[in-house]
């Protein structure tokens, strides 16, 4: 096996943050008992949410579609389990402040049985390219790394695209979080199965695995399965533990030295990312059939009991993972699903652990401390930022709702990292204020692309009108010649019938 390679871009900006990490990875991924009921909401992934194809009374077994997608972009849903299905209906979601979003409700039977996937084949090599994507979409998957976009799709899109290299991304930067760093110790070699799969199906010839410094575990679980898979294709690369080096772009740059434009995707500079959970979950359908119906997941912060990271169904109640890991340590004040940084806060431990909860974080302290005051024009927030962006001068220009200005210096490149925060000696929640003003100009974008349809509309309908009424006179005007010949009683009864249609418009 080749030994890891060190030399790498530099990453701009960035933070050295507190790991917090030790607790939760002092023992082995726990597996977490099926609860009494799977909440699964529709919509787990970047896209148009999924249909559902089952109903209310109807039985299901664990793996069995559940919802299929309806667009261009989207995942199935799959049971978590076998039980039987009580209710299609609202119900709090990991959204900001928890919001609430259609669910299919499964009550478990406790049997576990397992539906019998057929026409699949684990000898992925004599798939034609196509047919194994078609294969991968069929088994639910998303980015496990946060974005949750469909894997498929986003494959589909990379094979338009000229791609030099498949970078597996086990940069796990924010504090707390360990799932991908429990999994590459415990699963290493059903991560590099997946990544061999991803290779075919794209016909890539080159992958990085990438691993923080600070994962010394990891490695030597990945060097070792790399050693006895004895494929050359494979290289394993190590970069520096800053935050957030493992956000795409910036992992771009770092193991390839290539800049991503701005507004672009990885694919742009012939790299395709993948998270390490996104790869195992490959594995576990292509090769064991078991669609993504369970993920790993951390339960950490000073507000649990005994922090570790557990394995556990998609669908199961935050409330049920919490208990098993011996419950909150006194009355908690913040509920965040994901990382400090880039998590949100929940009013409610009743949202249920889906695709993209890669961490629950139980806290009692405040990220923040001190009240807001006026921006000081320090430029710290700028020195940190990792996409090289004017913070102090987006958050002007949010204040003052100038969606061009905003525009012009790059707010939709800010990766919403929070560096910015941590530095501010202010305490602006600048983080906050991006994500308002994003969330501004996209309604904003969807309001024109409304009233652009609706013009289309209103102009096609008079086109329409327009042809209607000249093939009416035409008609009226083949018929008067008609009469012409026919005679004045003919005339008379067109006349008559065009009075009748003038008096029914």
């Amino acid at each position: 096996m080749t030994a890891p390679t060190y030399d790498l871009g530099k990453l701009h900006g960035g933070l050295r943050l507190p790991a917090h990490k030790s607790d939760a990875t002092a023992q082995p991924i726990r597996d977490v008992p099926l609860p009494p009921q799977l909440i699964l909401p529709i919509t787990q992934h970047v896209g148009d949410p999924a249909q559902p194809v089952v109903g209310i009374g109807n039985r299901v077994l664990k793996g069995q579609l559940l919802a299929e997608p309806d667009g261009t972009v989207g995942a199935p849903i799959h049971a978590s389990s076998s039980g039987k299905i009580i209710a299609i209906e609202p119900w709090p979601v990991a959204r900001r402040l928890g919001d609430n979003g259609p669910c299919i409700i499964i009550e478990c039977d406790g049997d576990d049985l397992a539906v019998e996937h057929e026409g699949l084949t684990a000898d992925y090599l004599s798939l034609q390219p196509a047919d194994l994507l078609l294969q991968i979409l069929d088994g639910g998957i998303v980015g496990l790394g946060g974005a949750v976009f469909p894997t498929a799709q986003k494959l589909m899109q990379a094979r338009t695209c000229d791609i030099d290299f498949l970078i597996l991304n086990g940069v796990e930067c924010e504090p707390y979080i360990s799932c991908d760093d429990m999994l590459m110790r415990e699963r290493a070699a059903e991560i590099l199965s997946g990544a061999q799969i991803l290779m075919h199906a794209m016909q890539i010839d080159i992958c990085y695995v990438v691993v923080e410094s600070d994962k010394p575990e990891a490695l030597n679980s990945l060097g070792g399965a790399l050693g006895e898979l004895d494929d050359d294709r494979l290289i394993l690369k190590q970069v520096p533990t800053i935050f957030p080096s493992g956000g795409e772009d910036q992992l771009v740059q770092l193991v390839t030295n290539r800049e991503v434009p701005s507004g672009g995707l990885p694919t742009d500079v012939g790299c395709l990312v993948q998270n390490v959970g996104t790869a195992a979950a490959v594995h576990d359908w292509v090769i064991n059939h078991e669609p993504l119906i369970s993920r790993v997941t951390t339960v950490s912060g000073d507000g649990i009991a005994n922090p570790m990271n557990v394995r556990a169904r998609i669908g199961t109640p935050v409330a049920d993972v919490v208990e098993f890991t011996g419950g909150y340590a006194e009355r908690p004040e913040h509920l965040i699903i994901g990382g400090p940084m880039t998590g949100r806060s929940v009013s409610t431990d009743r949202v249920p652990l889906v695709k993209a909860t890669n961490s629950i974080l139980v806290v009692h302290r405040t990220s923040f401390q001190g009240r807001e005051l006026a921006c000081i024009r320090c430029g710290d927030c700028a020195s940190v930022c990792p996409v090289q962006l004017q913070p102090q001068q987006l958050f002007w220009y949010a204040c003052a709702d100038d969606e061009e200005k905003l525009r012009e210096f790059g707010l939709t490149d800010c990766i919403e990292c929070g560096c910015c925060d941590l530095v501010c000696p202010s305490h602006i929640p600048l983080t906050a204020d991006f994500r308002i003003a994003k969330g501004r100009i996209q309604e904003l974008a969807d309001e024109k692309a409304r009233a652009e349809r609706a013009r289309q509309r209103f102009e096609a309908r008079n086109e329409r009108l327009e042809r209607e009424k000249k093939d009416r006179d035409a008609e009226l005007a083949r018929q008067k010649a008609s009469a012409k010949q026919a005679g004045p009683e003919a005339i008379a009864e067109i006349l008559k019938r065009k009075q009748q249609e003038s008096e029914d418009d």
